[in-house]
């Protein structure tokens, strides 16, 4: 694998589940609605001009409409709006839709706003952990996976810590690289909240040497993971840089050590 691309353009870039009675909301409903409309309105503003140099900074198997973050950002909060959700069912509904229907990527970046609305905050909860981890390993590239993580699988984990904490260290363990991924930065956000314990163990067992411990996507999460803690606790983050030196690659050290001097 390689590094995250670099050049101007990522400003452009940013099984279905059915009804209680098992069947697909019919056409009527908002979840069909809103699905056909952000469709058909992603189409009305795509720029072919814009789509191939989009996929390829994205590395992209799946073509682009050609449709930057902002526009996108329009037509999500528009739709959104205007197609309201009545319950969980539709809601997950639309989510799986747009994501495993999709054809191009813009769709799927739509998925991933629908599943994170603030509208439907009520349905961050374990319940949606499956949707989210099918997501990380259908979705398997770092526009997806960040995402997910900072706006739903962390706020999950700080509401139920309880639950979703052993999971964590699961996931940390997991035979599935961006889950990996996903359990290592599932803290990124958290500042004060952040498990200490939890921290060290899903680092701890994706240092070089693991089944991914080379990969680069691993080796930067864990650093950006101990650099984002380092400005709760430098002191700690210190000392697990030393008590791992042999462990964390130079990437990763040099990650964590960013604002302390190292």
């Amino acid at each position: 694998m390689t590094g995250q691309p670099a050049g101007n353009v990522r400003g452009m870039v940013p099984d279905l589940a059915h009804d209680d009675d098992g069947s697909a909301p019919g056409p009527a409903s908002e979840a069909t609605q809103l699905v056909a409309a952000v469709r058909d309105r992603l189409r009305t503003v795509a720029d072919p001009a814009k789509a191939p140099r989009m996929q390829a900074y994205m590395k992209s198997a799946m073509p682009y409409l050609g449709v930057s973050s902002q526009p996108l950002k329009v037509i999500c909060r528009e739709v959104f709006t205007a197609h309201p959700l009545p319950d969980r069912s539709q809601w997950e509904w639309a989510v799986r839709q747009l994501w495993d229907g999709a054809t191009f990527r813009e769709e799927r970046y739509a998925a991933v706003a629908l599943l994170t609305h603030r509208r439907y905050s009520g349905y961050q909860d374990e319940q949606t952990l499956p949707l989210y981890r099918q997501l990380v390993e259908t979705g398997a590239w770092w526009d997806f996976i960040d995402v997910i993580v900072s706006r739903g699988v962390g706020p999950i984990l700080r509401a139920a810590p309880e639950t979703v904490t052993p999971l964590m260290r699961s996931w940390a363990r997991d035979g599935h690289l961006w889950v990996r991924r996903t359990a290592i930065l599932c803290q990124l956000p958290s500042k004060g909240e952040t498990n200490a314990a939890l921290l060290a163990d899903v680092v701890g067992v994706n240092l070089e040497g693991s089944l991914y411990g080379k990969e680069f996507f691993i080796r930067k999460a864990i650093g950006w993971a101990l650099r984002e803690y380092a400005k709760t606790d430098p002191g700690w983050v210190l000392a697990f840089v030393q008590d791992n030196e042999k462990g964390l690659s130079p990437l990763s050290r040099r990650e964590a050590l960013k604002h302390l001097g190292g």
